[in-house]
């Protein structure tokens, strides 16, 4: 049987928070509020990666305006029905329209989805791409580091937590270290974490933010 790309989608069935939203929600909006207090015009925000639109539907609320883009065919459809309040548009992370998008954001978000791709590097290149000059990438990734390791470990639940037996998961696996060497390596500065969910030093996830140095021409 041939298959196609369209088989392997990250299949969306309905609109409803993603389980991480939980714990990501509060210290993400407040990382915006603060952005938000340096700027006199309201933040328009990309959010790569945005799924069945949940998490951008939250931050429009917010006020901000909001242009999600996803490469999930069903995760698009339902983001357009459920919340016209935002832009969505389908396309591959690692190849973005070249028109709309360009050097046309303050903030971009990829919330959880830098770990679920092969060339993380990318996404930074392509968040670059879509800020204005000075603009800021904000990136949540589930937090590793030694001690959470360890403790895995130790109990035994290692082979579970990083499982091969989910298709479209977890594909790489970040500490502080090297997702902050990911940014410094696409001249990423003023590089600062935020951590989320759990206990410290065996927190669910980590929030990086970053500026773009870059100059657009």
């Amino acid at each position: 049987m041939k298959k196609n790309s369209s088989d392997y989608t990250y299949y969306y069935t309905n609109n409803r928070p993603r389980y991480h939203h939980a714990y990501l929600l509060s210290p993400l909006l407040e990382m915006l509020v603060k952005l938000q207090a340096t700027s006199q015009k309201k933040l328009r925000v990309l959010d790569l990666g945005c799924g069945n639109g949940s998490l951008s539907h939250v931050i429009a609320e917010q006020g901000y305006e909001v242009v999600g883009v996803d490469n999930s065919a069903p995760g698009i459809a339902i983001a357009r029905e459920s919340f016209p309040e935002c832009q969505f548009i389908q396309a591959d992370i690692y190849a973005l329209p070249e028109v709309d998008l360009p050097h046309s954001f303050d903030v971009v978000l990829a919330i959880e989805v830098i770990e679920h791709l092969l060339y993380p590097k990318e996404l930074a290149k392509a968040a670059r791409k879509c800020l204005k000059p000075g603009g800021t990438l904000i990136i949540s990734t589930p937090y590793h580091g030694y001690l959470k390791n360890l403790i895995l470990a130790i109990t035994g639940k290692m082979d579970n937590h990083f499982t091969v037996l989910w298709d479209n998961g977890h594909v790489k696996f970040f500490s502080v270290k090297t997702l902050s060497k990911v940014l410094e390596i696409e001249q990423y500065t003023d590089i600062e974490f935020r951590f989320a969910g759990r206990f410290p030093y065996l927190w669910k996830s980590m929030l990086c933010s970053s500026k773009s140095t870059i100059k657009t021409k």
